[in-house]
């Protein structure tokens, strides 16, 4: 076997191709660099304005590259797969190629479901931080929905172990190659032609593909089950209500860097009495709590829940009190006028909504508007720039007569 020193584009039973070589390293740079910046973007601050327009860009250069990274991946394995595979150097050394090809499928794989994960959690999500390109934010066939976003969330967290563990170990291999054994096996991916193989091309085997998904079924198991562990919630209690509450949406709209982010509450009750006919002026009464940390607010959720923002750890429930009374010459319209105790303040709120009565069948609707600096949330960021003060709550439910 002698060595060649002719470089070509595509690969050779002997050597990697220029442009398999140029996919690598190119691959390589945006993930190393996709890497860090969204592990300093998840820790940055966001105590006040500069902090989070750092913050929001620091996420927005990982998206974008972390999308830079699964086409160029993409163009990566096409390719390889319509070329030749160089023979290993030791084909001796049978556990040690099997290994070898694992991780190079377990690459393979991360290079295309990391981001693949956090570019649908993005798409199916509402929030700051936009990937910079002018092809939109989102994703065909992927819906905006918490669920959704939750589910890719997990993945891509999961699935960046299994990126970082396959790095580790092919970098370690590499290295191991070059220092221990002295072979060529990291030259022929820096500069190529230099390389002395087996006249036989390797095979894209099978079994080594199939230990890498399995590897990637076990840890989205993994990561699932995780998930729901961490969805768990405090539940709250049962309540006395006069009309039972059978479906219902409690959400919120913020305005954040320009772009609106609506989210709901998942877990909340509601002790209502109400009758048609007015009883000393009022048409009943409503009582509802609702748990902060039940909130899912798309990419903002985790920073929400925050000290400077809902504290839902010293400040675990809210509550809204208020008079049912009558709102003008509308027999459908009213007016639930009371007060919202949350994150410790307590602030005057009148709800208009309107009521639709068929027989023990309620259906209502709502809509008001708070100023989030009445509660103190996010005083650190009093610019209306950054974070409007206008918080929109938009409240809709079916309720059945139970007295």
């Amino acid at each position: 076997m002698t060595p060649t020193n002719v470089t070509t584009l595509g690969n050779t039973v002997q050597d990697f191709g220029a442009v398999a070589r140029t996919f690598h390293w190119l691959t390589a740079l945006l993930i190393l660099t996709a890497f860090p910046l969204g592990f300093i973007a998840e820790k940055w601050p966001m105590a006040n304005e500069t902090e989070l327009a750092t913050k929001v860009a620091l996420f927005s250069l990982h998206k974008t590259l972390g999308v830079a990274a699964f086409l160029v991946a993409l163009l990566r394995i096409l390719w390889a797969l319509t070329q030749p595979k160089p023979a290993p150097l030791h084909p001796d050394r049978r556990a040690e190629t099997l290994v070898a090809d694992i991780v190079h499928w377990a690459l393979y794989l991360s290079l295309m479901l990391v981001p693949l994960t956090g570019w649908v959690h993005h798409a199916a999500t509402t929030g700051f931080a936009p990937i910079w390109w002018p092809f939109g934010q989102g994703l065909p066939f992927v819906p905006q929905d918490e669920t959704v976003s939750a589910v890719a969330g997990a993945l891509h967290g999961v699935f960046i172990w299994i990126l970082l563990a396959a790095i580790v170990l092919h970098v370690a291999g590499a290295l191991k190659h070059h220092l221990i054994d002295r072979d060529a096996t990291l030259r022929r991916m820096l500069r190529g032609g230099f390389v002395a193989a087996p006249a036989t091309a390797a095979r894209h085997g099978l079994a080594p593909a199939l230990a890498a998904v399995l590897i990637y079924v076990a840890a989205s198991a993994g990561a699932l089950a995780l998930m729901r562990q961490d969805n768990v919630m405090t539940a709250l209690g049962p309540v006395e209500t006069g009309w039972q509450v059978e479906d219902g949406t409690l959400a919120i709209t913020i305005r954040q860097m320009g772009a609106e982010v609506t989210g709901s509450f998942e877990s909340w009750t509601a002790a209502i009495t109400f009758d048609e006919t007015l009883i000393d002026g009022s048409h009943g009464r409503a009582d509802v709590q609702v748990a902060i940390e039940s909130l899912r607010l798309g990419s903002v959720t985790a920073q929400a829940m925050g000290a400077d923002f809902f504290d839902a750890a010293n400040h675990p429930t809210a509550r809204f009190e208020a008079d049912i009374l009558p709102d003008g010459p509308d027999g459908d319209s009213y007016v639930a006028r009371g007060t919202l105790d949350l994150r410790g303040v307590t602030v005057p709120v009148d709800l208009p909504f309107t009521l639709r009565i068929d027989g023990d069948r309620a259906e209502m609707e709502g809509a008001l508007t708070l100023d989030r600096m009445a509660f103190g949330i996010g005083a650190s960021q009093p610019a209306e720039g950054t974070l409007g003060h206008a918080v929109v709550v938009d409240v809709t439910l079916t309720a059945t007569r139970t007295d």
